[in-house]
């Protein structure tokens, strides 16, 4: 008898699923393709990331995402008649925080939310080749490892009395970004390792513990990605 587990005691969405909002989030948010047209969907795209936080009970992160994002929004509009070089740089770059930001944090809801496991199955099963899905995989585990080893270079800087005060600002940043740089190169290196360990090149069919299947989380997230390219349409090309 073949043992699975329900998909639903790790995560909400499908991992098809969660790719088809990420596209969907770079071409109206970050693309802000339709402008004006696309105004409610739009505010949908945005906000929606932080609700899918706090089903994940993810709270911190998900009301520090809004304080971010409406912070900046206030702030561009204050800054919006500052004419100064200071002024206008400080706005752009404000500007380009709101309009990355939901995106940013979809992303890392994705990640948080997506064993390997179940990603590489949702990709066999769209028929997508190993070339593209192997290296994603990487990708998947090389952000969250990254932090951690962040996380113990800076605790071992700490027990060594270098802070980040503005007496060794230049040797906090020096004696914490050269490890780290160094760290990355070893960490990619070995999750490939680790990737190939594990047969994920072999060209043979793989077994996954998860049942994936869509439910009603994912046709309406899929609703609500057809009905954005679908408004689009209409608006770029009928109206």
């Amino acid at each position: 008898m073949e043992y699975r587990l329900d998909r639903n005691v790790h995560s909400l969405l499908d991992p098809r699923t969660k790719l088809l909002l990420l596209f969907t989030s770079s071409v109206f948010v970050i693309g802000t393709a339709g402008e004006a047209w696309m105004t409610v969907f739009y505010w949908i795209l945005v906000y929606l990331p932080v609700l899918l936080l706090f089903v994940e009970k993810e709270w911190k992160a998900g009301l520090v995402a809004i304080a971010i994002y409406i912070g900046s929004c206030y702030a561009q509009m204050a800054l919006r008649h500052d004419l100064s070089a200071l002024g206008s740089a400080l706005a752009l770059m404000l500007f380009i925080i709101t309009k990355i930001l939901p995106t940013v944090i979809l992303a890392r809801y994705i990640v948080k939310t997506t064993k390997v496991s179940e990603f590489l199955t949702a990709m066999n099963r769209m028929h997508i080749t190993d070339k593209l899905t192997i290296p994603v995989s990487v990708i998947f585990r090389f952000f969250p490892t990254v932090v951690e080893e962040s996380g113990a270079i800076n605790d071992a800087m700490r027990m060594r009395g270098i802070e980040m005060g503005a007496q060794k600002a230049t040797e906090a940043v020096e004696y914490r970004m050269v490890p780290l740089i160094a760290s990355c190169s070893i960490i990619g290196e070995e999750l490939s390792a680790a990737a190939m360990t594990r047969g994920l090149d072999v060209d043979k069919k793989r077994s996954c513990i998860w049942r994936l299947r869509f439910g009603i989380p994912d046709l309406i997230i899929i609703i609500l990605c057809l009905a954005c390219f679908v408004w689009w349409g209409i608006g770029r090309f009928f109206v």
